[in-house]
């Protein structure tokens, strides 16, 4: 899919691109708003490494892009060793982009990332081949990727879908789904999640919970069978009454 397409359902498709400061301020305002830990701006600048490698690489996307090809892959190569994170100065990336607990986290050359996208530590953006072209993944807007999972190859991640932890994606997957296994599998419907109640929102923590659905599913059934049997008390009970002395 080529660049442009990633970002034609974004809000600002068709506007001129936002300016580079405006993209960094975006960049390390969205980690107070994603991450409770984040207690001042200052902290964030300068102690996330995952804000350190988005600042690296829109620099050296933008010599990338302007054709200063070996600057920007030496600028890359130093934030990798700076950060120990490793993105292509030539992959896309939309706005308001955040790596969580930045580490080990690997974006291909042709990755294609949409906006408000969030990736844990250990994720993998990469490709199945040595042929030229598109190789590696699209991540629609609001993706959220666990740590440890590899997403392989040309495919899209529809927009607003959930990467379990140490999944392994190789086909595409549907907006709004959530993904988890080895090869992953989708196991939920946007339909099915549960919001907890309050202001808070909890949307990046809905991952599949199975020990926590097993104990939902035993609290249903136990309540089925409580009410079956007070029913068959309360049914006893009107045949004792109404039998002779």
């Amino acid at each position: 899919m080529p660049a442009s397409r990633v970002l034609d359902h974004l809000p600002e498709a068709g506007r001129p691109p936002p300016s580079l400061g405006r993209l960094l301020r975006e960049d390390i305002d969205c980690v107070a708003a994603r991450d409770p830990a984040a207690r001042s701006r200052l902290e964030i600048v300068l102690t996330y490494p995952g804000v350190h490698a988005i600042v690296w690489h829109r620099l050296a996307n933008r010599l990338w892009l302007r054709g200063h090809r070996f600057s920007a892959r030496f600028l890359s190569w130093l934030s990798r060793l700076l950060t120990n994170v490793d993105i292509h100065p030539a992959a896309t990336i939309g706005r308001r982009f955040f790596i969580d607990h930045g580490a080990g986290v690997v974006i291909g050359e042709t990755a294609e990332i949409g906006d408000d996208v969030t990736l844990y530590h250990g994720v993998t953006l990469g490709g199945t081949s040595w042929q030229a072209g598109k190789r590696h993944p699209t991540l629609e807007s609001g993706v959220l990727v666990g740590c440890g999972a590899k997403i392989l190859g040309p495919i899209t991640v529809g927009a607003s879908a959930r990467i379990g932890a140490n999944s392994v994606v190789v086909d595409p997957v549907p907006p709004g789904m959530t993904v988890v296994g080895i090869p992953g599998r989708v196991v939920r419907d946007p339909a099915d999640r549960r919001r907890p109640g309050g202001r808070i929102d909890l949307d990046h923590h809905l991952m599949p919970d199975p020990v926590g659905e097993a104990i939902s599913e035993l609290l249903d059934r136990i309540d089925f069978l409580e009410a079956r049997l007070a029913h068959r008390e309360r049914t006893k009970s009107r045949e004792d009454d109404h039998e002779p002395a």
